[in-house]
C-alpha cells in the first residue's frame, strides 16, 4: 500500500468516525423520543373477579 493511498484511507476514517458517531448517537435520542409503536389492543379498565379473603390480616 502506498504512502498517499494509507494518507487518503486515515483522512477519510478522520472524517467517517465522527459522522458514525453523530448518526449513532441522533438514532438513540430519535428513538427514545418518538411516538411510541407498541401495538398494544386497548383493554381498558378491567373488573376484578375474585372472592374476597377470609383471613382479614393479610
Amino acid at each position: 500500500m502506498s504512502t498517499a493511498s494509507r494518507a487518503k484511507q486515515i483522512i477519510k476514517s478522520i472524517v467517517e468516525i465522527p459522522q458514525r458517531l453523530i448518526n449513532f448517537t441522533t438514532n438513540g435520542v430519535t428513538r427514545i423520543f418518538s411516538p411510541s409503536d407498541d401495538d398494544y389492543p386497548k383493554s381498558g379498565v378491567q373488573p376484578y373477579e375474585g372472592d374476597p379473603s377470609e383471613n382479614r390480616d393479610h
